[in-house]
């Protein structure tokens, strides 16, 4: 047995590899040789993070990660299922020497074979991932007019954002969440706005929506996908799909919480007023309680993935 990384060709037998072990999974949707090198010659692909397992010179398993931490199933050829382990610590122990401290695995809830192996090895399932729509037209009827002052976001404002919910975001510094919010090639800077106290100007919440043509119609996609969506607090750093009409908060814990929710979405819907998009996307963390029960008493669930965890 040989674990090496990616060599160039590779990209066909993963394909075959993939194909061939997840067939009979529900939902199954073929790969393709044009998704594969989406991935593999995108200007930051590494070729150090993605092992293949060979059997007498033919590749028959595949893994990878990614810098955020993430990692994928060990795939191997049916019959060559006994590669999976030495492709999972290969994978693990590449990512400890980049000094990764937890790698995390999302996929399907109804995929109970991935599902399993993870626990087996280790990983607990810590969340999941809901997504959420609400056609504008049933909006909650917003306040005569917004508890606080709404404008742009500014640089100075990211360290107030910052601390108004460090156990969603996962950007790791201020520093981080300002490239995020500022400088995302995905959308732009104006597509986040802050609620300010009135006393103070001091931000209280923060609201951001993407709005985009050629977005993904959230009506239209499978939400129990595992796919992070581009704009969700809490998916900061990671491989987004991006959706059109995605809306996210964040607001300070408390009595609060609730109105500036509204009052941010009373602004999204403002915002989207010269558009013809009829409705608002959300996704969010099952361990953010507010955030969660907001959605939940608001919008309705369309369909959710669980994340499974392991310290390194």
């Amino acid at each position: 047995m040989t674990i090496r990384t990616y060599q160039a060709g590779d990209e066909m037998a993963q394909i075959a590899i993939y194909n061939s072990a997840a067939a009979e999974l529900p939902r199954f949707k073929p790969a393709t040789l044009d998704d594969v090198r989406r991935r593999l010659f995108a200007p930051d692909f590494d070729p150090s993070t993605r092992f293949f397992a060979l059997d007498n010179d033919q590749v028959v398993g595949y893994a990878s990660f990614q810098p955020s931490g993430r990692i994928s199933y060990p795939w191997c050829k049916p019959g060559s299922e006994r590669f999976a382990e030495p492709l999972l610590q290969a994978v693990l122990t590449a990512m400890k020497k980049q000094g990764l401290t937890k790698a995390f695995a999302a996929y399907r809830g109804d995929w109970p074979t991935v599902r399993d192996y993870f626990i087996k090895q280790g990983f607990t399932q810590t969340r999941e991932m809901v997504s959420f729509v609400i056609d504008l037209a049933d909006l909650p009827t917003p306040a005569a007019r917004p508890g606080g002052l709404l404008t742009d976001v500014k640089a100075e404002d990211i360290p107030a954002l910052f601390a108004l919910a460090p156990a969603v975001v996962r950007s790791q510094t201020v520093e981080e969440l300002g490239q995020h919010l500022l400088h995302n090639p995905y959308f732009g800077p104006g597509a986040s706005f802050v609620l300010r106290s009135r006393a103070d100007q001091s931000p209280i919440a923060i609201g951001l929506l993407v709005v985009k043509t050629g977005y993904a119609n959230p009506l239209q996609v499978d939400a129990n996908m595992p796919c992070f969506r581009l704009g969700a607090f809490g998916t900061e750093g990671l491989s987004w799909k991006r959706i059109n009409g995605m809306f996210s908060f964040l607001a300070r814990p408390g009595q609060t919480f609730t109105p500036c929710g509204l009052d941010l979405i009373r602004e999204a819907a403002i915002r989207l007023e010269p558009t013809d998009l009829g409705h608002l996307a959300a996704q969010c963390p099952s361990d953010a309680p507010e955030l969660m029960r907001f959605y939940q008493s608001y919008f309705r669930k369309q369909g959710s993935f669980p994340i499974f965890e392991k310290a390194l």
